[in-house]
C-alpha cells in the first residue's frame, strides 16, 4: 500500500525571472528596438503590473486572455499574471475581431490586455471580460500607467501545484475552433528544461536569442529557456516579417538562437541579405510546426552551416515529442536519415500505434503518440476533445508515420491529410517532396479532391521561384517517373504563393479554402 504524495507543490514560474534577475540584475534581457531592459528593470515591471492586475482584482485561477503583436509587456504580463497564480491567455494577433471573441467564450477571461493597434477587437470582447488593459493608448487602465503607479510593489508568487494552469495553448484551429489546450507550471518548468537540455544544451548569459515568431505560441516558450539560462531575447521592430532586417540583428547583436518555422527558415536562406551580414555566432536555427522539405533542408544547411535543429511537437506536448540536433543533419543524402524528425525527447516516450493502441513494429505506419511529463493537462471544458486525444494514458497527436529501427520518427502527413485513391491510401508529403525536387519550383502542397471514378485523386498547388516559369504538365511529365501512377497528381495549379496561417504555417484548411475561391476545388462553383 503506498502512500499519498507528501507534496505537489512546484515553483511559481514567475520565480524564473526572479532567480534571474537576483543572479544577473545589470545585465542586458531584453531588446525591442531602441528599448533597452535588464534583467532587473524587466523583473521590477512584472512585479508592479502584478501588483496593478491585483488591485483590478485578479486572482489566482482568473484568465487573462492578450492580444498584441511581438512587444516587451506580452513578457512583462505573462510573468505577472503567473505571480498571481492567474492563466496568460495569449491569441495570435492576426485574427480577426470575432475570431478573438470565439476564444473569449472559450477561455472565459477577467481580463483582457490589448495593444491600442486593435480596437475593434477590444470592443469585440468588451462584454465578455470585467475589465480591459489597453497597451500604448493612455488613459485609465494603460498598461505603462499602471506600470508607473505601482513601480516598487512586488506581490509574494502564488503557491502553485504541478497541474495548477498557467497557459492556455490554443491549437492552430485547422478543424473547427480552436481549442485551449492547458500548460501548467510544473508541465511548462520540464519543457523548458528539456528545452535547453535537447535542443540548446550550451547556452548561457554570453548568448543572444531572435525572436521571429509570435510569443503567443512556440516563441513564447522557447523564451522561457532564455529567461531560465539568463540569455537576452532581442524582439524585432514592427510587426512586418523583413528578411534583412532580421540578419541585420542576427549581426548586430550576434544571436546564437533563434526558433522559428520551415517557411520562413526558407525565405530567410533565399533572400539576398543572407550573403550580406555576418551570421557566423549561429550555433541553433531550431525549426518546428512542420517537417522542413529536403530541397529547403539542403538549401539552409549550404548557408548557414550545421546549426539547424529540428524538433516535432504538437502544442499539445509543447514541442516535447521529438528532436534531430545538428549532427544528425547534413547536406549529404548518404550522411542523413532522409525524413526523420528525430528521436525521442529526454524524459518522453514515443510510440507508433494502430487504431486499437497495439504498438507497430519498425517500419509500420500508425498515429504517433506519445506520454511523459511534456503532455498538458487536457483541454479547458472541452470533455469530448479530451476523451478523443487520450488512450489508454497516450496522447495521440493526429500524426501519421513509422520508426525504424534505432528509434527515429518519420512523419508521412496528418490522418486528417491522407487520401484514398482506388482503395490505395496516398501521403501527400511523399509526392510533396518529389514536386519540390523540380528545377523551378519554389513550393507546393498535395491535396485530395473528389473524383467520380477513383474516390479521390490528388491535386498540387505549384509556386515557382522568383523569375522561373513552371508548366503544370511539366511539373507532372518529371515527376512520373518517380511515382507509381496512382500516385501522380491528375492535375497541377501554379499560384504566386500559399496562404499560411499567422504562425508562418501552410495548412490543407487554408489551401482548399483558397482553391473554392478561386473555383479550382472540383465540384465548387465559387469566384474564378
Amino acid at each position: 500500500m503506498s502512500a499519498a504524495p507528501v507534496s505537489t507543490r512546484v515553483m511559481n514560474l514567475a520565480t524564473l525571472l526572479t532567480q534571474t534577475a537576483r543572479r544577473l540584475g545589470p545585465d542586458l534581457a531584453l531588446v525591442w528596438g531602441d528599448l533597452r531592459l535588464s534583467w532587473a528593470e524587466l523583473e521590477a515591471r512584472a512585479c508592479a503590473f502584478a501588483a496593478a492586475l491585483q488591485g483590478l482584482g485578479v486572482a489566482r485561477g482568473d484568465r487573462v486572455l492578450v492580444h498584441s503583436s511581438n512587444n516587451t509587456r506580452m513578457i512583462e504580463a505573462m510573468f505577472a499574471c503567473w505571480r498571481l497564480g492567474a492563466v496568460w491567455v495569449p491569441a495570435n494577433y492576426r485574427l480577426a475581431p470575432a475570431e478573438l471573441a470565439g476564444l473569449a467564450e472559450t477561455a472565459g477571461p477577467k481580463a483582457l490586455i490589448v495593444h491600442a493597434s486593435f480596437p475593434d477587437h477590444a470592443r469585440a470582447c468588451a462584454g465578455l471580460v470585467d475589465l480591459t488593459v489597453t497597451i500604448g493608448a493612455g488613459g485609465e487602465n494603460d498598461f505603462d500607467a499602471l506600470v508607473a503607479a505601482h513601480m516598487g510593489q512586488a506581490p509574494e508568487a502564488v503557491a502553485v501545484d504541478r497541474d495548477t494552469p498557467a497557459w492556455f495553448f490554443f491549437t492552430s484551429g485547422t478543424t473547427g475552433r480552436p481549442k485551449a489546450a492547458v500548460l501548467t507550471h510544473g508541465q511548462l518548468a520540464f519543457v523548458l528544461t528539456n528545452h535547453m537540455c535537447d535542443l540548446m544544451p550550451d547556452s548561457g548569459p554570453g548568448d543572444a536569442s531572435l525572436v521571429v515568431a509570435p510569443l503567443s505560441h512556440g516563441a513564447g516558450v522557447h523564451l522561457l529557456g532564455q529567461v531560465a539560462k539568463g540569455v537576452k531575447t532581442v524582439l524585432p521592430p514592427g510587426t512586418g516579417f523583413d528578411p534583412a532586417v532580421i540578419w541585420q540583428l542576427v549581426q548586430d547583436w550576434r544571436i546564437t538562437n533563434a526558433f522559428t518555422v520551415p517557411t520562413i527558415v526558407k525565405r530567410l536562406v533565399e533572400h539576398p541579405a543572407v550573403d550580406r551580414f555576418d551570421h557566423s555566432s549561429l550555433r541553433h536555427v531550431i525549426y518546428a510546426g512542420a517537417p522542413m522539405y529536403r530541397a529547403d533542408q539542403i538549401r539552409a544547411l549550404e548557408k548557414l552551416g550545421p546549426v539547424l535543429v529540428q524538433y516535432f511537437g504538437l502544442g499539445e506536448v509543447t514541442g516535447n515529442i521529438t528532436v534531430l540536433p545538428p549532427v544528425h543533419h547534413s547536406t549529404d543524402d548518404t550522411q542523413m536519415r532522409l525524413g526523420t524528425c528525430g528521436f525521442a525527447r529526454t524524459g518522453m516516450e514515443v510510440q507508433v500505434q494502430d487504431d486499437s493502441g497495439r504498438a507497430l513494429g519498425p517500419g509500420e505506419t500508425g498515429e504517433i503518440c506519445v506520454i511523459g511529463p511534456a503532455v498538458f493537462a487536457g483541454y479547458h471544458d472541452n470533455p469530448e476533445a479530451n476523451a478523443k486525444s487520450f488512450r489508454h494514458g497516450w496522447f495521440r497527436t493526429g500524426d501519421l508515420g513509422h520508426m525504424d529501427a534505432e528509434g527515429f520518427v518519420y512523419l508521412t502527413g496528418r490522418a486528417s491529410d491522407m487520401f484514398i485513391s482506388g482503395g490505395s491510401n496516398i501521403s501527400p508529403r511523399e509526392i510533396e517532396e518529389v514536386i519540390l525536387r523540380v528545377p523551378g519550383v519554389s513550393e507546393c502542397a498535395v491535396l485530395g479532391v473528389p473524383d467520380p471514378e477513383w474516390g479521390e485523386v490528388g491535386l498540387a498547388v505549384v509556386v515557382p521561384e522568383p523569375g522561373a516559369t513552371v508548366e503544370p504538365d511539366a511539373v507532372r511529365a518529371a515527376i512520373a517517373p518517380q511515382l507509381a501512377r496512382y500516385k501522380l497528381p491528375k492535375s497541377v495549379v501554379v499560384w504566386a504563393e500559399l496562404p499560411k496561417s499567422g504562425y508562418g504555417k501552410v495548412t490543407k484548411k487554408l489551401i482548399r479554402a483558397e482553391l473554392e475561391r478561386r473555383g479550382q476545388w472540383p465540384g465548387f462553383e465559387g469566384a474564378a
